[in-house]
């Protein structure tokens, strides 16, 4: 029986949607369940699917889990860590779970309304969803928990993970929509965005390290308004020249001046350009443009020769990444009109069979013209399977070359990643030179305090105050070379990382689509065959032209 006629998702909209549940086939994990299986392949039946608790629920309550039902669709960057079942199947729902696994799903959105309301339409609301999850890790204080988060929390996890984190290739959360109004609350937006949400929060999961970080924990366990406190705005900072963590102030950071404390360790560990303060910005900047126009050659260099080739590797991937998921958006797109056409075809015998039928006699012989319409009919119908059947191998191409639209984005995390280590370093020459002024200053200040007879109380008190300046100063450029050494081993660790996954979902995603394409032509050529001896024709004696393949 052939599967219910549907139009498949266009490519972009897959392209923001969770991927099917990964089933066993045959041994292949790249393939759906709930399909045509032809030959030992599997052809699934559709493609974007989340688990059973994805969909918006009719309930208002964040229930917990139940079962796994939680374990639906999970990302092509995962380390794979735990077990996962398929959408739709109770028994590997019902499956313990594994060791350190950790499931999220995101369901249920409801509107709520800002406390103070909003002169601008449909402003004054927002949607809340529901975040549930599954774990065995034992830094989580329960197995299953649900709380209910905002976009704006999801902002607030995506920034406290980049200041936490940095040097990590930290997954890019969905961006926010500039749509305003009425638009933001349509079912569409909303479902397309818990969708993004889910997908972001499974690629965070998937990461070794931040799927035990507090902040993802806190996120997905702390009930009620997020705890998490966000990061200051740019306005404040230029207020303030400072930035709040808690109860502890930090103070402003790289003057120049003597007469301005110098930076403390916990300053430089994170970057200047997020705003944290004007004057480091404007220090770092000097820096970077004494670098740029050979001002001097800074103390501390780039000269791993092996992370700079990794480092253009990279950059080559990304535009072979744009390519490649170009052309499979075009392979698509033909292959949605082939089976648009085909079909049309059929419906188009279809109508000639019965003219056919209608007018038997009254254009040729009774028996010639039945017979007409017999054979068109059987091609009509051949023509809408094969139709029906193309739909279905579109859905499963889109979910396998989606893999390379989801390497693209990825790419976005490897530059934020290794433009941590480039602020790290620059924070380190920075006070590398502001350390060398100093000094400058002390020496020439002792020249002149020198030929006073008796010395020069003024410049001596000055002296003794750089001299301090110097011994912190000294102590944070200790803290940012740790702080540039630790992130130049997470780029190494992250690099290795991402090529070992890549190399392991390329060959996943190949292998898939392979078999699609197989499984395809094979049932394809099997209704060619099986209309023809409907029509009473000689059967072909031939195989398909694409054959098993071993993979």
């Amino acid at each position: 029986m052939e599967e219910k006629l549907v139009d498949p998702p266009s490519y972009a909209d897959f392209m923001f949607s969770p991927y099917a549940g990964e089933g066993e086939v045959e041994g292949l994990g790249m393939m759906g369940g709930g399909g045509i299986e032809e030959n030992g392949f599997r052809m699934d039946g559709g493609s974007g699917r989340v688990g059973e608790m994805g969909g918006g629920s009719a309930s208002s309550s964040c229930a917990p889990v139940a079962g796994g039902a939680a374990e639906g669709s999970a990302s092509r960057l995962s380390s794979r860590a735990g077990s996962r079942s398929a959408p739709g199947d109770a028994a590997a729902a019902a499956a313990p779970l594994g060791k350190d696994a950790l499931f999220i799903v995101v369901s249920d959105p409801m509107k709520a309304v800002e406390p103070g309301g909003s002169l601008v339409p449909g402003g004054g609301t927002f949607v809340t969803y529901c975040v549930k999850t599954r774990t065995t890790i034992v830094e989580f204080s329960k197995q299953e928990f649900s709380v209910r988060r905002r976009f704006r929390d999801f902002v607030t996890l995506a920034d406290r993970l980049a200041e936490s984190f940095r040097g990590y290739f930290i997954p890019p959360r969905p961006d926010k929509s500039v749509v305003e109004g009425q638009m933001m609350q349509s079912k569409e937006f909303i479902e397309t965005r818990r969708m993004a949400l889910e997908k972001y929060l499974q690629r965070l999961a998937a990461h070794p390290v931040i799927r035990r970080s507090e902040e993802l924990r806190i996120f997905l366990q702390a009930e009620g308004k997020l705890p998490l406190m966000p990061s200051t705005d740019l306005a404040s900072r230029m207020l303030d020249g400072a930035v709040k963590f808690g109860s502890e102030i930090l103070p402003r950071q790289l003057f120049v001046s003597e007469m301005v404390s110098p930076p403390l360790s916990a300053d430089v560990a994170q970057p200047a350009k997020g705003g944290r303060d004007l004057v480091r910005i404007f220090k770092e900047l000097k820096q970077t443009v004494a670098n740029d126009w050979g001002g001097g050659r800074p103390a501390i260099v780039e000269e791993d020769k092996d992370y700079m080739d990794k480092r253009e590797n990279l950059l080559k991937l990304e535009r072979h990444l744009a390519d490649t998921s170009l052309q499979a958006e075009t392979l698509v797109k033909s292959q949605t009109e082939v089976g648009v056409v085909m079909g049309e075809l059929g419906l188009a015998f279809i109508r000639l069979a019965n003219f056919e039928e209608q007018h038997a006699g009254g254009v040729g012989t009774t028996e010639y013209q039945k017979q007409h319409a017999t054979d068109a009919r059987c091609t009509g119908g051949a023509s809408v399977r094969i139709g029906r059947l193309n739909k279905q191998a579109i859905s499963d191409t889109m979910v396998q070359l989606g893999l390379l639209h989801e390497y693209l984005a990825m790419m976005q995390a490897v530059h934020t990643a290794m433009a941590d280590r480039s602020n790290a370093l620059l924070t380190v020459q920075t006070l590398m030179s502001e350390l060398a002024a100093k000094k400058a200053r002390i020496e020439k200040l002792e020249a002149q305090s020198s030929k006073v007879f008796g010395g020069d109380k003024s410049r001596t008190r000055k002296i003794a105050d750089l001299s301090r300046d110097v011994a912190l100063t000294e102590a944070a450029r200790d803290v940012a070379q740790q702080e540039y050494d630790r992130i130049k081993e997470r780029n190494r660790s992250e690099v290795e990382r991402f090529t070992k996954q890549r190399h392991h979902d390329f060959w996943s995603m190949i292998e898939g689509f392979v078999c699609t394409q197989v499984a395809y032509a094979n049932r394809a050529a099997k209704i060619w065959r099986e209309m023809a001896g409907q029509i009473g024709g000689p059967t072909p004696p031939f195989e398909p032209a694409l054959s098993t393949p071993s993979v």
